[in-house]
């Protein structure tokens, strides 16, 4: 449907007329309550989530290259240590000028920058001959991610329907997975070196990798000259109506009656204006103190489980528990593909509360099972069975952090906070997500040599605590527009 604006701005009427040629037949579909083809919100979502695999990759490439690396340029556990943990200080950085980035730039715009960071800090990598191009690179490729971790999210949010946003957000989570399990299973059998830039694609030729290398970063780079921008986004922005208009009507199909829901969003964009532009102090007031609450809370939840202790040492957890590493880290990867696409499937049909509470009572389980097996090794007691509790305990864990806890908090996140201050918001809760996923990291072999038993059965109360704070403090979000949400978490 071509689209008109009314004459008088001031009124906010909306879409009118299509084209006389498509007259009759537009508006016999209107009469039928035509609602378009969301096959352009499909394509738009996957070109974002292409950002999200390269989050993945980063996340997953240090595990199978520590030997190799570590070989090829002489590096001391200690400078290995640096490149690893570097990551998250540049993912930290990203996190915080995420927000900002995407309020003035636009969601498109930060993802082209976060594209321009990972593709530098991948080939910097790959040509590196010492530790210091070596963490330059690293640092380049962690502040990429830390602005993919807000701005995908939110721009799937931000242009999804309401009945198909939380399944469309989870397939952020889906691909950063998908990423992270490439990764460990073909790191196994190529160089770092081309794992640095194959990490993106299902080939493992080594004489093709500068041909097939960096597949989803290009798709993303092309795919956003052709996908629109945020609608809300484009609302918020003075003087863009007709863009908003047109990139709404772009992702609702031609011949969908726009008209409501553009009035909805318009309607609430203006009343957020009246209001003064909020300061970063200001997210401590009342008005947005509970989405701040919940938002915090959950990625608190999320990491301080103990995610990235079980992810990045999950090789030496099943060492340590005498099970096959190498059957082991592959079980875990297919694992969390498979219930992370469950999860996508669901989540708007369950709604998300429910399955952050089954996400959670797995947490609690899974970590019960891994501590009663390392505490019978401790003990010298039924070791024979450890290897088989351990692996139970793993998989329950990561298949239960997977349909819940892994994507949920970046849905809700995604669309508790209205749209005036979710840059600063975003960049609060994004910077919180990945200090605890530092904090979480660093900690865990620390706690492991305390004891093995102890650090599972500190997480599995910290995983029942995140289970009361879910049923105390965080909404159902399904089946609501965000500007009906916002408007009620935020009265």
């Amino acid at each position: 449907m071509a689209i008109k604006e009314d004459e008088d701005y001031g009124e906010e009427k909306g879409i009118r007329e299509p084209l006389v040629e498509e007259q009759n037949k537009v508006n016999k579909q209107l009469v039928h309550g035509s609602k378009g083809h969301p096959w352009i919100v499909y394509f738009t979502t996957f070109v974002a989530v292409c950002g999200s695999y390269e989050f993945g990759a980063g996340i997953g490439y240090s595990s199978p290259t520590q030997n190799a690396i570590r070989e090829d340029l002489s590096l001391s556990l200690a400078e290995y240590s640096l490149f690893g943990s570097i990551l998250t200080f540049g993912a930290m950085i990203g996190a915080i000028t995420s927000g900002p980035i995407a309020d003035f730039i636009g969601r498109k715009g930060a993802m082209r920058v976060s594209s321009a960071f990972c593709i530098a800090g991948w080939l910097v990598i790959y040509f590196s001959q010492g530790p210091v191009p070596l963490d330059i690179g690293r640092l380049a490729t962690g502040y990429g991610m830390g602005v993919f971790s807000y701005v995908v999210p939110v721009f799937i949010a931000e242009i999804a329907p309401k009945e198909l946003r939380g399944a469309l957000t989870t397939l952020n989570q889906f691909m950063i997975i998908s990423a992270v399990s490439v990764s460990f299973i073909i790191g196994n059998v190529i160089s770092w070196r081309a794992l640095a830039l194959v990490v993106f694609s299902s080939h493992i030729d080594s004489n093709s990798t500068k041909k097939k290398g960096l597949i989803p970063t290009a798709v993303l780079l092309l795919g956003l000259f052709f996908i629109p921008e945020s609608p809300r986004w484009l609302a918020k922005r003075g003087g863009r109506r007709k863009d908003f208009v047109a990139a709404l009507q772009i992702l609702r199909g031609k011949d969908a009656d726009i008209s409501q829901e553009a009035e909805e969003i318009q309607d609430y964009i203006t009343s957020l204006e009246r209001l003064e532009k909020p300061k970063l102090l200001d997210l401590f007031q009342r008005r947005y103190l509970r989405s701040l609450t919940i938002a915090v809370g959950l990625m608190v939840c999320q990491q301080l489980g103990g995610i990235n202790g079980v992810a990045f040492y999950a090789r030496s957890i099943f060492e340590l528990a005498g099970f096959s590493t190498t059957i082991g880290t592959i079980i875990y990867a297919c694992l969390q593909i498979v219930i992370t696409g469950l999860g996508a499937a669901f989540i708007d049909k369950a709604g998300r509360k429910p399955l952050l509470l089954l996400s959670g009572s797995g947490l609690v389980a899974g970590s019960i099972f891994i501590a009663v097996a390392f505490y019978l090794k401790a003990q010298e007691v039924s070791v024979g069975a450890v290897p088989a509790l351990a692996l139970t305990g793993i998989l329950v864990y990561i298949g239960s952090f997977s349909i819940g806890m892994g994507a949920i908090p970046w849905v809700v996140m995604s669309e508790i906070f209205p749209v005036n201050i979710k840059g600063q918001a975003g960049s609060i809760v994004t910077l919180v997500n990945w200090f605890g996923a530092w904090l979480c990291s660093y900690t865990f072999n620390f706690l492991m040599s305390w004891s093995s038993y102890g650090t599972f059965i500190l997480y599995a109360s910290i995983n029942a605590l995140a289970i009361l704070f879910i049923v105390a403090v965080v909404p159902e979000t399904k089946g609501k527009s965000l500007e009906q949400l916002q408007a009620a978490i935020n009265a």
